[in-house]
């Protein structure tokens, strides 16, 4: 049997051991699986009860997750999901008071570091950077990336963080980025539930490690069944291990080392936890340990109870195969332990986990009673002996567990009860509302992005030059010379995608870099949107400086899961704790055909807050965006104009140096009777139809925002209202799209709705897919003629004397 020293995580053979140094180790990880299971029980009362909203354990699983935590080093990452409790109490990433902590929404990083009261219970994560986003340094910690609670959502990431550690080993010239890996040496962890391992992305994350091979180790918890739904209508012969065989490597080709092991089995477990993960480690080869026989006291949530889909027999099984029944039964087997030094731990193991339980629900209420004392002091204050205000402050005093909801509900109805009634007394306490407003939005609503020392909002500005001997270039060799002076700047940089590194990407902008940094740095895939972003999330974890690929922006619908409820939500629910700096590069807009023309700015719009949105209307713009993320440590999409890279433009002399703002939205052409916003491909469009509008008088002022995320910070489009009075937006997203949110942003946050004297309107494509043609793009997205005509329409409104109809 191999163990290992909890001081030193090195493998140690049992029978090396003193008798009571092997008691020690066994005796210690009975007591963290106890206390684990401890948790879980009292956590799905505290739910019950209602002191919390809901809660999911990992009980069942607690010696597999054991097994797994000896094998865990200074450097290791994890990337699991919510069952994974007693790991995270072996390993140290989380306290049994933390979890209650989380359990109960305590919104403080010192009492939940994982996500500040932002995720639900059993959502692990580390911190990895300090307080103004610096990176720590992660070799010298145990390392959990941010768990999201979409099964199987975890494996895309995964996949980049075990990638990581390749790049390490093989580039030397990261051998400088020593607070990031030693010398690839570590190990990523993922675990899913059996039922999960039905997803797409697992399939695709399986895959793609395997062709990779990185050192990545996935273990699949099998109990059996995926909340109610067995294992027969989940998995091919109802076993995923069976169903992977043919990943199994073999003397003539790479692949998977796969094993299979039963989750009450102690030393088994411990056995084959050590070997898996030294063939991982030091071969760089990824391992899949399947561990079956698990069991779920408790069913799958505080949602349900699992008597209602599971037979008697199975749940007798269960009782009997309990991992920790099991291990205890091994112990006084094996005489290891007496039964009075057993229930003396478990009494003991018990009573900690009571008062890790009620330490964590009194701080969590210790903030909430001081706010709720102060409202009722200025509340009553206000009442002057009105009854219906008396009666909100007797109900809130009759709510022991009051919450900030009720605290501050009460205090906003008593403010509109007293509105006819100005008094210091009402001003006192409005001053203390907009202060607790000002505090909960930092407890509930920052963060969005990590907003640190290296924001791309801090970057410094710095135009292109141009000189006499600038040459006119195709838009995509300015593309190229950036990327190159870039990757030649900075060794981090690495770049992948479907056709990016031997041809240089279907249109060019990488072409000849492969040859020039290598295949390690600019690297070909598969086709696999999900795991091509997963590949850059895990990457930018670690350090890197990923540059993702996603062939046309149609494509990135398959990956908008990951993007959306990893990438876009990172900093959010870990509250700056985890950056990854990953730049999506894609292209969209005009071309020909539905699967080669999208701009699906809304659904983008709609699901990647936390993204910067960037839409340059040309490759010199695009570079300048490139040049100011690959500086900074945000992620953001980048949607470069597809018909854009054979038009000429002029190469800039620092064309890998100058950048370009984000959030700042730029006059491309000034005019005095209406202004029209746009971005992309379509500004041509519009600056074309400008030119004709001019013949008729009309004077039109562009404004392009560069960036949709953030959007004109400065405020051009209300400044330029201030002059037209006009608004027309064009776009080429569906009617109702990304217009609407532009529309939003300008009439309501800027305040441009002062400024018209006419209604805005909005021009966009059709609500269907662009068909194949000239055509079909023709009578789809917006033309010159569209333009011209919307344009014309607007100021024949406004004064048909002048302007009289084009069509009567």
């Amino acid at each position: 049997m191999i163990l290992n020293d909890k001081l030193t995580t090195n493998p140690i053979d049992a029978s090396e051991l003193s008798f009571d140094d092997f008691k020690a180790i066994v005796t210690d990880d009975y007591k963290i699986a106890f206390e684990s299971r401890q948790a879980s029980l009292l956590g799905r009362k505290e739910v019950l009860t209602g002191k919390a909203k809901f809660g999911i354990f990992g009980d069942g699983k607690e010696l597999p997750q054991i097994a797994m935590a000896k094998a865990f080093k200074n450097g290791d990452w994890r990337s699991g999901y919510y069952r994974d409790q007693t790991f995270a109490f072996a390993t140290g990433i989380c306290t049994i008071k933390e979890f209650f902590a989380q359990l109960y929404a305590n919104p403080t990083l010192e009492a939940d570091p994982a996500s500040a009261g932002r995720q639900m219970n059993c959502h692990f994560s580390t911190r990895s950077l300090n307080e103004d986003g610096s990176w720590k340094d992660l070799t010298e910690m145990k390392n959990s990336s941010s768990d999201i609670a979409p099964t199987g959502g975890q494996m895309a990431r995964l996949v980049g963080l075990a990638y990581a550690s390749k790049l390490y080993r093989q580039n030397p010239d990261l051998a400088y980025l020593k607070n990031f890996s030693v010398e690839g040496n570590e190990v990523a962890f993922g675990t899913i539930g059996n039922a999960s391992t039905s997803e797409g992305v697992f399939f695709e994350a399986i895959n793609a490690a395997g062709v990779l091979q990185i050192p990545m180790a996935i273990s699949v918890w099998d109990d059996a069944y995926g909340i109610s739904v067995p294992a027969k209508y989940q998995t091919t012969k109802e076993d995923i291990s069976e169903v992977l065989k043919g990943f199994q490597r073999d003397e003539k080709h790479a692949g998977y080392e796969i094993y299979k092991v039963r989750g009450w089995d102690y030393p088994a477990l411990c056995e084959t936890y050590q070997q898996a993960i030294a063939v991982c480690r030091e071969e760089h080869v990824p391992v899949l340990i399947h561990v079956t026989e698990v069991t779920q006291p408790q069913g799958h949530s505080t949602s349900g109870s699992h008597e209602r889909y599971k037979s008697k027999k199975r749940l007798e099984w269960e009782k009997e195969y309990d991992c920790i029944r099991q291990m205890r039964i091994w112990m006084l087997e094996s005489a290891i332990i007496t039964e009075e030094e057993l229930l003396l731990l478990e009494d003991t193991a018990k009573k900690m986990v009571r008062n890790a339980q009620k330490e964590a629900w009194d701080e969590f209420l210790a903030d909430i009673k001081v706010e709720k004392d102060q409202a009722i002091e200025r509340i009553n204050a206000v009442a002057n002996g009105n009854p219906q205000i008396t009666k909100i402050t007797r109900q809130l005093i009759s709510t022991p567990d009051a919450q900030r909801k009720e605290i501050i509900s009460s205090v906003r109805k008593a403010l509109r009860l007293t509105i006819q009634e100005p008094s210091a007394e009402r001003t006192a306490l409005l001053d203390w509302l907009e202060q607790e407003k000002a505090v909960n939005a930092e407890r509930y609503n920052t963060k969005l992005f990590t907003d640190g020392i290296d924001s791309p909002l801090a970057i410094r500005v710095e135009p292109p030059a141009f000189t006499d001997t600038s040459k006119m270039v195709d838009g995509r060799e300015i593309l190229n010379a950036c990327f190159d002076a870039n990757f030649a700047r900075d060794e981090r940089l690495v770049a992948f995608g479907e056709d990016l590194g031997a041809i240089g990407d279907v249109n060019q902008g990488f072409a000849g870099l492969q040859a020039k940094y290598g295949d390690l740095r600019i690297t070909d895939t598969g086709i696999r949107e999900m795991t091509i972003i997963g590949q850059g999330i895990g990457l930018a974890l670690r350090g890197l400086k990923p540059i993702a690929e996603i062939q046309y922006l149609d494509y990135l619908l398959y990956a908008i899961n990951v993007l959306s409820d990893d990438l876009a939500s990172l900093s959010y629910r870990t509250k700056a704790g985890q950056k990854a700096p990953l730049i999506i590069r894609t292209r969209g807009h005009r071309l020909e055909g539905v699967w080669h023309s999208g701009s699906p700015i809304s659904m983008i719009l709609g699901s990647l807050r936390g993204l910067h949105l960037c839409v340059p209307r040309n490759m010199t713009q695009a570079a300048g965006m490139y040049n100011t993320l690959f500086r900074a440590d945000e992620p953001a999409l980048v949607i470069e104009c597809l018909n854009g890279y054979r038009l000429k433009e002029m190469m800039p002399a620092n064309v890998g140096d100058f950048t370009v703002p984000l959030g700042k939205a730029e006059v491309i052409k000034e005019g005095t009777d209406i202004t029209v916003v746009s971005y992309g491909s379509t500004l041509r469009i519009v600056e074309e139809a400008a030119e004709e509008l001019a013949a008729f008088g009309i004077s039109v002022e562009i404004v392009d925002p560069q960036t949709l995320l953030p959007f004109d910070t400065d405020h051009v489009c209300a400044t330029s209202l201030m002059k037209t009075n006009k608004l027309l937006v064009v776009d080429e997203d569906v009617p109702g799209g990304g217009s609407a949110y532009i529309l939003q942003q300008i009439l309501e946050t800027q305040g441009g709705y002062y400024h018209l004297d006419a209604q805005p309107q909005t021009l966009s494509a059709k609500a269907h897919r662009t068909p194949y043609g000239t055509d079909g793009d023709y009578f789809t997205k917006p033309s010159v003629d569209d333009v011209v005509e919307t344009i014309y329409q607007m100021m024949h409104i406004h004064n048909k004397t002048k302007f009289p109809a084009i069509y009567p």
